[in-house]
């Protein structure tokens, strides 16, 4: 297949290509470069993926309707993973316009190149901010999720109500993923384990909220790559009467972390200990994450995370000292 993955030179984005790539698939991968974060570290995962003739990059923001029609206009894209967005909750209260523009007009963009194309299937990811305020555990994906607690997570709804119209109106199969915190090599430097990595390392404090009291569903990247792959090749159907074939799955570890042990396992792995700053909760934060995701495993037949987290974080560290030029030693 020939597929068009939106966001490749992101964290998820990259990875998720490699895996398409290694398997045989050809990638067309397209990103707007955009400084939110290190543009030399988006430019180095794209350099990864270069290295594979099956991959082609093309330098496109899914907000330019002109550009994205252009891209879809020229055939030959059976399936869409449709990554590219506006990330971060708290950017999203200093700079609402820049997620209305990624991930309302850019969404629609793409919405609009499926309908034209008529594509097998399209991949997008949501998020499991979407969740909001709700205290019921773990999150399920038929929970009422319509009060966001930021302008992100609003967006991300939005795409969901969006996906559910253009696939009503026009048989595209749709599958929306609530994505919980992924982690892992070549991750995002706005992630809070990449700063703290950075900050202890450095001997700086690291800024925890909510005075600790988080709990976030940690998966590692490549079981969230076998996740997004496996959804992408069973696209759902139309049901009775003509029903939409789109559906929205949760995509994490069903195993909650408390947010102080996560730093412990990077203490470890660092062979370094963290100065903590505790401070109040940050608006738009929710204290705890919990997938439930029995319907991706029933659908995938992927029965768990593969990756534990002691095993994910000395990854990640291991991939942290390489990239930077560093020689770390483990604590026992």
């Amino acid at each position: 297949m020939l597929v068009l993955v939106t966001g490749a030179a992101g964290f998820i984005g990259m990875h998720v290509a490699q895996a398409l790539l290694a398997r045989g698939d050809q990638v067309l991968g397209i990103d707007n470069l955009n400084d939110y974060y290190d543009v030399g570290l988006k430019r180095a995962r794209l350099a990864q993926l270069a290295r594979h003739p099956g991959f082609s990059f093309a330098a496109v923001d899914v907000a330019d309707t002109a550009a994205v029609a252009s891209l879809f206009a020229q055939g030959g894209i059976d399936r869409v993973v449709h990554l590219a967005a506006q990330a971060g909750v708290r950017y999203s209260v200093t700079h609402p316009h820049a997620y209305a523009q990624a991930n309302l007009v850019g969404f629609l963009n793409i919405l609009e190149g499926c309908r034209a194309q008529a594509i097998g299937h399209l991949v997008y990811a949501s998020s499991s901010s979407v969740y909001g305020g709700n205290t019921k555990m773990p999150f399920a994906e038929d929970d009422p999720v319509d009060h966001p607690v930021s302008l992100y997570a609003a967006t991300k709804k939005a795409n969901e109500l969006m996906a559910h119209s253009y696939s009503h109106l026009y048989a595209i199969p749709c599958t929306g993923l609530r994505f919980f915190t992924v982690y892992g090599p070549w991750g995002r430097p706005d992630m809070a384990y990449f700063s703290f990595t950075k900050a202890i390392l450095a001997g700086e404090p690291i800024a925890v909220f909510n005075h600790g009291q988080m709990r976030r569903d940690f998966t590692y990247i490549d079981d969230i790559v076998a996740g997004v792959v496996g959804v992408l090749d069973r696209p759902p159907a139309r049901g009775a009467e003509g029903a939409a074939a789109c559906r929205v799955l949760n995509i994490g570890s069903h195993a909650p972390v408390p947010l102080l042990d996560f730093i412990g396992e990077l203490e470890r792995a660092l062979g370094r200990k963290a100065t903590l700053r505790l401070e109040p909760m940050q608006p738009g934060d929710v204290p705890a994450t919990y997938a439930d995701v029995s319907r991706l495993q029933e659908l995938t037949g992927i029965t768990g995370p593969a990756t534990p987290l002691r095993t994910g974080i000395e990854r990640f560290v291991r991939w942290y000292a390489e990239h930077h030029g560093l020689s770390l030693t483990p604590a026992d």
